[in-house]
């Protein structure tokens, strides 16, 4: 199957159809399916927590294909929060993100920033930017940072 019929396959009209898709080749390991979520754009980037930010397909597809090599990623999103105008989306997500340990599987929990552009393929992720989160933050829909806090 060529990258352009993949894209095809996979990707619905929205940005909702893009995230379904991105999440499904994470918990996949499906590397093909996953750059074919992305927008074929050398200025895409991506920040896994406590990660370097990856610019560019290369390093994007580098850094999911050595995560996948120590198996799927079983990511789903929750709290999807979204903004969209006419050619853009950003979705803010808290990502339930099963790990296995010596003693057993646990959950993590991330909160992730998803952007999509409407390109002439349909839908494409230009950025995703994850960081660790709290059971406090998947617990609270809505909440808020503490009163006084920037960042």
């Amino acid at each position: 199957m060529t990258r352009s019929s993949l894209r095809a396959a996979t990707l619905g009209g929205s940005p909702d159809d893009t995230e379904s898709a991105f999440y499904d080749a994470l918990q996949a390991g499906d590397i093909d399916r996953l750059m074919a979520c992305w927008a074929d754009d050398d200025e895409i980037v991506c920040v896994h927590p406590g990660g370097p930010r990856l610019l560019g397909p290369g390093a994007i597809r580098s850094a999911f294909a050595a995560m996948f090599e120590h198996g799927t990623l079983r990511a789903r999103p929750t709290q999807v929060h979204r903004v969209q105008a006419l050619a853009s989306a950003v979705h803010s997500v808290i990502e339930r993100v099963e790990v296995m340990l010596p003693d057993g599987p646990r959950e993590a929990v991330v909160q992730a920033t998803n952007v999509y552009h409407k390109t002439a393929q349909g839908w494409r992720l230009v950025a995703h930017h994850a960081s660790p989160g709290t059971v406090q933050a998947a617990t609270a829909p809505g909440s808020t940072p503490p009163a006084g806090r920037l960042h």
